[in-house]
């Protein structure tokens, strides 16, 4: 199981150097033949490896779900009452979502006309955004009740 979680590091940190690389030493030709096949084989060897853990790693959670004691039981108005906590959160984001769409799309259509006025939409953005902070809020309060 290690082996494959060594992998990924291992294509993870080679892919991470070359982009440090190309940041800090930007060129102005082409990039060699060999690039492309090599970040493909970085990323084909992190994908594989994660396939792979999630094989044994699946695997290895059946065979130990016999050896875990059977937890507490919930009654139905808990679990009730922690659907209830989840859904101000849920329909403040959703809110915020429909909010955020038509002001974000209105405000690159002015900032496209007038670019000066970029930190006005932005506070409008903010404006919309704040509508899901306060329904996490309230899901924060109202789990501190149960």
């Amino acid at each position: 199981m290690y082996w494959l979680i060594s992998l990924m590091t291992l294509g993870v940190l080679a892919l991470v150097a070359w982009g440090i690389h190309l940041e800090l030493n930007p060129q102005r030709r082409p990039p060699k033949r060999w690039l492309k096949p090599a970040i493909g084989a970085n990323l084909g060897l992190f994908v594989l490896a994660e396939l792979g853990l999630l094989l044994f790693g699946a695997q290895e959670a059946m065979a130990a779900a016999a050896e875990v004691a059977p937890a507490a039981e919930i009654s139905v108005g808990m679990g009730l009452a922690l659907i209830g906590v989840g859904l101000p959160t849920a329909f403040s984001t959703v809110a915020a979502g429909i909010a955020v769409g038509p002001i974000g799309a209105a405000s690159l259509a002015a900032l496209a006309e007038k670019p000066e006025i970029f930190g006005r939409t932005l506070v409008y953005l903010g404006l919309a955004e704040g509508i899901a902070i306060y329904g996490l809020v309230m899901s924060i309060l109202l789990l501190d009740r149960i």
